[in-house]
Protein backbone atom coordinates (compact mmCIF):
# COMPACT_ATOMS: atom_id res chain seq x y z
CA UNK A 1 0.00 0.00 0.00
CA UNK A 2 1.42 3.37 -1.08
CA UNK A 3 -0.01 6.11 1.15
CA UNK A 4 -0.07 9.87 0.54
CA UNK A 5 -0.90 12.25 3.37
CA UNK A 6 -2.40 15.54 2.20
CA UNK A 7 -2.91 18.41 4.65
CA UNK A 8 -5.53 21.02 3.86
CA UNK A 9 -7.13 18.23 1.85
CA UNK A 10 -10.47 19.99 1.33
CA UNK A 11 -8.90 23.23 0.13
CA UNK A 12 -8.20 24.24 -3.44
CA UNK A 13 -4.78 22.63 -3.82
CA UNK A 14 -5.39 19.90 -1.26
CA UNK A 15 -8.54 18.59 -2.94
CA UNK A 16 -6.88 18.74 -6.37
CA UNK A 17 -3.99 16.75 -4.91
CA UNK A 18 -6.32 14.14 -3.40
CA UNK A 19 -8.06 13.60 -6.74
CA UNK A 20 -4.79 13.48 -8.67
CA UNK A 21 -2.99 11.05 -6.35
CA UNK A 22 -6.03 8.82 -6.03
CA UNK A 23 -6.16 8.58 -9.82
CA UNK A 24 -2.52 7.44 -9.73
CA UNK A 25 -3.53 4.52 -7.48
CA UNK A 26 -2.33 5.89 -4.15
CA UNK A 27 -4.29 5.58 -0.92
CA UNK A 28 -4.89 9.17 0.21
CA UNK A 29 -5.22 10.21 3.84
CA UNK A 30 -6.55 13.74 4.21
CA UNK A 31 -6.09 16.15 7.12
CA UNK A 32 -8.41 19.17 7.21
CA UNK A 33 -10.41 20.69 10.07
CA UNK A 34 -12.07 23.45 7.97
CA UNK A 35 -10.15 26.31 9.58
CA UNK A 36 -10.93 28.29 6.44
CA UNK A 37 -14.44 28.78 7.84
CA UNK A 38 -12.88 30.27 10.98
CA UNK A 39 -10.62 32.54 8.96
CA UNK A 40 -13.10 33.88 6.39
CA UNK A 41 -16.62 32.91 7.46
CA UNK A 42 -19.22 30.39 6.31
CA UNK A 43 -18.93 31.41 2.65
CA UNK A 44 -15.33 30.15 2.63
CA UNK A 45 -15.99 26.80 4.30
CA UNK A 46 -14.49 23.81 2.52
CA UNK A 47 -16.88 21.29 4.04
CA UNK A 48 -18.61 20.87 0.67
CA UNK A 49 -15.30 19.82 -0.87
CA UNK A 50 -14.69 17.26 1.88
CA UNK A 51 -18.11 15.74 1.29
CA UNK A 52 -17.48 15.62 -2.44
CA UNK A 53 -14.15 13.84 -1.97
CA UNK A 54 -15.68 11.27 0.36
CA UNK A 55 -18.52 10.60 -2.10
CA UNK A 56 -16.37 10.31 -5.22
CA UNK A 57 -13.29 8.56 -3.81
CA UNK A 58 -14.41 5.52 -1.80
CA UNK A 59 -11.02 4.80 -0.20
CA UNK A 60 -10.27 8.42 0.72
CA UNK A 61 -9.68 8.65 4.47
CA UNK A 62 -10.41 12.01 6.09
CA UNK A 63 -9.22 13.22 9.51
CA UNK A 64 -10.41 16.52 11.00
CA UNK A 65 -7.12 17.07 12.85
CA UNK A 66 -5.36 20.35 13.59
CA UNK A 67 -1.88 20.19 12.07
CA UNK A 68 -0.51 21.77 15.26
CA UNK A 69 -1.70 18.85 17.40
CA UNK A 70 1.47 17.29 18.90
CA UNK A 71 -0.33 14.06 19.79
CA UNK A 72 -2.80 13.38 16.95
CA UNK A 73 -0.38 14.09 14.08
CA UNK A 74 2.40 11.71 15.21
CA UNK A 75 -0.23 9.10 16.04
CA UNK A 76 -1.60 9.27 12.49
CA UNK A 77 1.87 8.97 10.98
CA UNK A 78 2.68 6.07 13.29
CA UNK A 79 -0.42 4.25 12.02
CA UNK A 80 0.88 4.16 8.42
CA UNK A 81 4.64 4.44 9.04
CA UNK A 82 6.75 3.25 6.08
CA UNK A 83 3.68 2.90 3.88
CA UNK A 84 3.73 6.69 3.65
CA UNK A 85 5.45 7.58 0.39
CA UNK A 86 4.42 11.22 0.08
CA UNK A 87 3.31 14.13 2.25
CA UNK A 88 1.83 17.14 0.47
CA UNK A 89 1.45 20.02 2.92
CA UNK A 90 -1.07 22.58 1.67
CA UNK A 91 -2.73 23.49 5.00
CA UNK A 92 -2.10 27.09 6.03
CA UNK A 93 -3.49 30.37 7.22
CA UNK A 94 -3.27 31.92 3.74
CA UNK A 95 -4.05 35.64 4.11
CA UNK A 96 -1.61 38.37 5.06
CA UNK A 97 -4.54 40.66 5.93
CA UNK A 98 -6.02 38.09 8.33
CA UNK A 99 -2.66 37.34 9.98
CA UNK A 100 -2.56 40.79 11.57
CA UNK A 101 -5.85 40.03 13.36
CA UNK A 102 -4.52 36.95 15.15
CA UNK A 103 -0.73 36.74 14.80
CA UNK A 104 -0.39 33.84 17.23
CA UNK A 105 -2.87 31.70 15.32
CA UNK A 106 -1.25 32.58 12.00
CA UNK A 107 2.28 31.78 13.16
CA UNK A 108 1.49 28.57 14.98
CA UNK A 109 -0.41 27.16 11.98
CA UNK A 110 2.13 28.14 9.33
CA UNK A 111 5.31 27.54 11.32
CA UNK A 112 4.57 25.22 14.25
CA UNK A 113 2.17 23.11 12.18
CA UNK A 114 4.82 22.60 9.52
CA UNK A 115 7.35 21.64 12.19
CA UNK A 116 4.94 19.12 13.71
CA UNK A 117 4.49 17.44 10.30
CA UNK A 118 8.20 17.40 9.51
CA UNK A 119 9.07 15.83 12.83
CA UNK A 120 6.35 13.20 12.41
CA UNK A 121 7.84 12.38 9.01
CA UNK A 122 11.37 12.16 10.41
CA UNK A 123 10.26 9.82 13.18
CA UNK A 124 7.91 7.54 11.26
CA UNK A 125 8.58 7.68 7.50
CA UNK A 126 11.95 9.31 6.74
CA UNK A 127 12.04 7.65 3.32
CA UNK A 128 8.97 9.63 2.19
CA UNK A 129 8.90 12.81 0.09
CA UNK A 130 7.68 16.06 1.70
CA UNK A 131 6.22 18.75 -0.59
CA UNK A 132 5.45 22.11 0.99
CA UNK A 133 3.06 24.60 -0.57
CA UNK A 134 4.97 27.80 0.18
CA UNK A 135 4.39 31.29 -1.25
CA UNK A 136 6.06 34.14 -3.08
CA UNK A 137 5.31 36.23 0.04
CA UNK A 138 8.52 34.80 1.51
CA UNK A 139 10.23 37.50 -0.58
CA UNK A 140 8.27 40.22 1.23
CA UNK A 141 7.85 43.42 -0.74
CA UNK A 142 11.33 43.09 -2.24
CA UNK A 143 9.79 42.88 -5.77
CA UNK A 144 8.49 46.44 -5.32
CA UNK A 145 12.08 47.70 -5.53
CA UNK A 146 12.44 46.44 -9.09
CA UNK A 147 12.49 49.06 -11.90
CA UNK A 148 8.82 49.07 -12.88
CA UNK A 149 7.20 50.92 -15.77
CA UNK A 150 3.57 52.03 -15.81
CA UNK A 151 1.60 50.91 -18.87
CA UNK A 152 -2.07 51.61 -19.68
CA UNK A 153 -3.45 48.51 -17.92
CA UNK A 154 -0.53 47.20 -15.84
CA UNK A 155 2.80 47.74 -14.20
CA UNK A 156 5.61 45.97 -16.02
CA UNK A 157 9.28 45.29 -15.38
CA UNK A 158 11.80 47.36 -17.31
CA UNK A 159 12.67 45.29 -20.41
CA UNK A 160 16.37 45.86 -19.73
CA UNK A 161 16.20 43.97 -16.43
CA UNK A 162 17.53 40.36 -16.42
CA UNK A 163 14.21 39.08 -15.03
CA UNK A 164 12.04 40.84 -17.61
CA UNK A 165 11.80 37.92 -20.04
CA UNK A 166 11.02 35.01 -17.70
CA UNK A 167 10.20 36.54 -14.31
CA UNK A 168 11.71 36.64 -10.83
CA UNK A 169 13.92 33.68 -9.96
CA UNK A 170 14.85 32.04 -6.65
CA UNK A 171 17.94 34.22 -6.14
CA UNK A 172 15.80 37.16 -4.99
CA UNK A 173 16.81 38.17 -1.45
CA UNK A 174 14.30 37.80 1.38
CA UNK A 175 16.01 40.24 3.81
CA UNK A 176 15.62 43.97 4.48
CA UNK A 177 11.99 44.30 3.41
CA UNK A 178 8.42 44.19 4.73
CA UNK A 179 6.93 40.71 4.69
CA UNK A 180 3.64 41.10 6.55
CA UNK A 181 3.13 38.80 9.52
CA UNK A 182 1.81 36.14 7.14
CA UNK A 183 4.99 36.37 5.10
CA UNK A 184 7.07 35.86 8.24
CA UNK A 185 5.15 32.75 9.31
CA UNK A 186 5.44 31.29 5.81
CA UNK A 187 9.18 32.06 5.70
CA UNK A 188 9.57 30.13 8.96
CA UNK A 189 7.77 27.09 7.52
CA UNK A 190 9.67 27.35 4.24
CA UNK A 191 13.06 27.41 5.98
CA UNK A 192 12.09 24.52 8.25
CA UNK A 193 11.28 22.39 5.20
CA UNK A 194 14.64 23.24 3.66
CA UNK A 195 16.57 22.65 6.88
CA UNK A 196 14.95 19.30 7.63
CA UNK A 197 15.96 18.28 4.13
CA UNK A 198 19.59 19.33 4.52
CA UNK A 199 20.08 18.45 8.19
CA UNK A 200 18.40 15.04 8.15
CA UNK A 201 18.90 14.20 4.46
CA UNK A 202 15.17 14.11 3.72
CA UNK A 203 13.52 14.56 0.34
CA UNK A 204 11.79 17.93 0.70
CA UNK A 205 10.67 20.72 -1.60
CA UNK A 206 9.26 24.22 -1.19
CA UNK A 207 7.02 25.37 -4.04
CA UNK A 208 6.78 29.16 -3.71
CA UNK A 209 3.46 29.78 -5.39
CA UNK A 210 2.16 32.89 -7.06
CA UNK A 211 -1.64 33.08 -7.12
CA UNK A 212 -2.99 29.53 -6.93
CA UNK A 213 -6.43 29.27 -8.41
CA UNK A 214 -9.10 27.17 -10.09
CA UNK A 215 -12.82 26.33 -9.94
CA UNK A 216 -12.43 24.51 -6.62
CA UNK A 217 -11.43 27.69 -4.77
CA UNK A 218 -13.75 28.95 -2.03
CA UNK A 219 -12.91 32.58 -2.77
CA UNK A 220 -13.30 35.22 -0.03
CA UNK A 221 -12.50 38.96 0.19
CA UNK A 222 -9.21 38.29 1.99
CA UNK A 223 -8.07 35.33 -0.09
CA UNK A 224 -8.65 33.79 -3.50
CA UNK A 225 -8.16 36.72 -5.87
CA UNK A 226 -9.51 35.36 -9.17
CA UNK A 227 -12.16 33.15 -7.60
CA UNK A 228 -13.63 35.93 -5.46
CA UNK A 229 -13.40 38.45 -8.29
CA UNK A 230 -15.38 36.16 -10.60
CA UNK A 231 -17.86 35.41 -7.82
CA UNK A 232 -18.50 39.15 -7.50
CA UNK A 233 -18.85 39.45 -11.28
CA UNK A 234 -21.36 36.59 -11.48
CA UNK A 235 -23.43 37.64 -8.43
CA UNK A 236 -23.15 41.40 -9.08
CA UNK A 237 -21.48 41.93 -5.72
CA UNK A 238 -19.47 45.18 -5.33
CA UNK A 239 -15.71 44.68 -5.47
CA UNK A 240 -13.01 47.03 -4.16
CA UNK A 241 -9.58 47.29 -5.80
CA UNK A 242 -6.85 48.22 -3.30
CA UNK A 243 -4.03 50.47 -4.46
CA UNK A 244 -1.50 50.65 -7.31
CA UNK A 245 -4.15 52.09 -9.68
CA UNK A 246 -5.51 48.58 -10.17
CA UNK A 247 -2.48 47.83 -12.33
CA UNK A 248 -0.82 45.37 -9.91
CA UNK A 249 0.21 42.19 -11.71
CA UNK A 250 -0.01 38.58 -10.51
CA UNK A 251 0.88 35.34 -12.19
CA UNK A 252 -1.83 32.73 -11.75
CA UNK A 253 -1.46 28.96 -11.90
CA UNK A 254 -4.34 26.49 -12.14
CA UNK A 255 -4.46 23.98 -9.29
CA UNK A 256 -4.12 21.07 -11.72
CA UNK A 257 -0.90 22.44 -13.22
CA UNK A 258 0.59 22.94 -9.75
CA UNK A 259 -0.34 19.46 -8.55
CA UNK A 260 1.07 17.98 -11.73
CA UNK A 261 4.34 19.73 -10.86
CA UNK A 262 4.18 18.10 -7.41
CA UNK A 263 3.80 14.73 -9.12
CA UNK A 264 6.82 15.31 -11.34
CA UNK A 265 8.91 16.14 -8.28
CA UNK A 266 7.69 13.03 -6.49
CA UNK A 267 8.88 10.87 -9.38
CA UNK A 268 12.46 12.11 -8.96
CA UNK A 269 12.70 13.94 -5.62
CA UNK A 270 15.61 16.03 -4.39
CA UNK A 271 16.83 17.21 -0.99
CA UNK A 272 15.81 20.73 0.13
CA UNK A 273 14.67 21.87 -3.30
CA UNK A 274 13.18 25.36 -3.76
CA UNK A 275 11.09 26.39 -6.76
CA UNK A 276 9.15 29.49 -7.70
CA UNK A 277 5.94 28.06 -9.13
CA UNK A 278 3.21 30.20 -10.62
CA UNK A 279 1.76 31.18 -13.95
CA UNK A 280 5.01 32.89 -15.05
CA UNK A 281 4.85 34.69 -18.41
CA UNK A 282 2.41 31.99 -19.57
CA UNK A 283 -0.48 33.02 -17.31
CA UNK A 284 -0.63 36.42 -15.63
CA UNK A 285 -2.79 39.54 -15.45
CA UNK A 286 -3.26 42.86 -13.74
CA UNK A 287 -6.33 43.63 -11.66
CA UNK A 288 -7.73 45.83 -14.45
CA UNK A 289 -7.11 43.08 -17.00
CA UNK A 290 -8.79 40.48 -14.79
CA UNK A 291 -11.84 42.72 -14.37
CA UNK A 292 -12.05 43.19 -18.13
CA UNK A 293 -11.92 39.42 -18.66
CA UNK A 294 -14.64 38.85 -16.04
CA UNK A 295 -16.83 41.42 -17.78
CA UNK A 296 -16.27 39.71 -21.13
CA UNK A 297 -17.20 36.30 -19.73
CA UNK A 298 -20.32 37.51 -17.90
CA UNK A 299 -21.39 39.89 -20.67
CA UNK A 300 -21.90 42.85 -18.33
CA UNK A 301 -19.90 45.50 -16.43
CA UNK A 302 -18.69 44.74 -12.91
CA UNK A 303 -19.67 46.88 -9.93
CA UNK A 304 -16.24 47.85 -8.68
CA UNK A 305 -14.61 50.78 -6.92
CA UNK A 306 -11.06 51.86 -6.13
CA UNK A 307 -9.34 52.62 -2.83
CA UNK A 308 -5.87 54.14 -3.02
CA UNK A 309 -4.50 52.39 0.11
CA UNK A 310 -2.73 49.18 -0.83
CA UNK A 311 -2.36 46.23 1.51
CA UNK A 312 0.78 46.11 3.70
CA UNK A 313 3.58 44.16 2.03
CA UNK A 314 1.54 43.70 -1.15
CA UNK A 315 3.35 43.23 -4.46
CA UNK A 316 3.02 45.79 -7.26
CA UNK A 317 4.30 43.28 -9.81
CA UNK A 318 4.92 39.57 -9.46
CA UNK A 319 5.71 37.24 -12.29
CA UNK A 320 7.85 34.33 -11.14
CA UNK A 321 10.23 32.35 -13.28
CA UNK A 322 9.67 28.58 -13.43
CA UNK A 323 12.94 27.99 -15.25
CA UNK A 324 14.61 26.19 -12.35
CA UNK A 325 11.75 23.69 -12.15
CA UNK A 326 11.66 23.26 -15.92
CA UNK A 327 15.39 22.51 -15.95
CA UNK A 328 14.91 19.75 -13.38
CA UNK A 329 11.61 18.45 -14.82
CA UNK A 330 11.52 19.33 -18.53
CA UNK A 331 8.47 17.14 -19.29
CA UNK A 332 6.16 19.30 -17.15
CA UNK A 333 3.93 21.70 -19.11
CA UNK A 334 1.11 24.18 -18.45
CA UNK A 335 -2.38 23.24 -19.55
CA UNK A 336 -4.18 26.48 -18.57
CA UNK A 337 -3.64 30.16 -19.33
CA UNK A 338 -5.32 33.11 -17.61
CA UNK A 339 -8.41 33.23 -19.80
CA UNK A 340 -9.09 29.50 -19.66
CA UNK A 341 -8.70 29.63 -15.86
CA UNK A 342 -11.25 32.43 -15.55
CA UNK A 343 -13.62 30.73 -17.99
CA UNK A 344 -13.53 27.52 -15.95
CA UNK A 345 -14.13 29.42 -12.69
CA UNK A 346 -17.05 31.23 -14.32
CA UNK A 347 -18.65 28.02 -15.58
CA UNK A 348 -18.24 26.28 -12.21
CA UNK A 349 -19.84 29.21 -10.38
CA UNK A 350 -22.77 29.27 -12.79
CA UNK A 351 -23.30 25.55 -12.29
CA UNK A 352 -23.27 25.91 -8.48
CA UNK A 353 -25.75 28.77 -8.64
CA UNK A 354 -28.04 26.73 -10.91
CA UNK A 355 -28.13 23.96 -8.30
Amino acid sequence: MSVAIVTGSAGLIGAETVRFLSAQGMTVVGIDNDMRRYFFGDQASTDWARQELEQRIPDYRHHAIDIRDPVAIPKLFEKYQNNIALIVHTAAQPSHDWAAKEPMVDFTINANGTLTLLEAMRQHCPQATFIHCSTNKVYGDQPNRLPLIELPTRWELDPAHPWARDGIDETMMIDHCTHSLFGVSKVAGDLLVQEYGRYFDLKTACFRGGCLTGPGHAGAPLHGFLSYLMKCAVTRTPYTVLGYKGKQVRDNIHSHDLVNAFWHFFQAPKVAAVYNMGGSRHSNCSMLEAIACCEELTGRPMDWSYRDQNRIGDHIWWIGSVNRFRQDYPEWEYTYDIRSILAEIHDALMERIAH
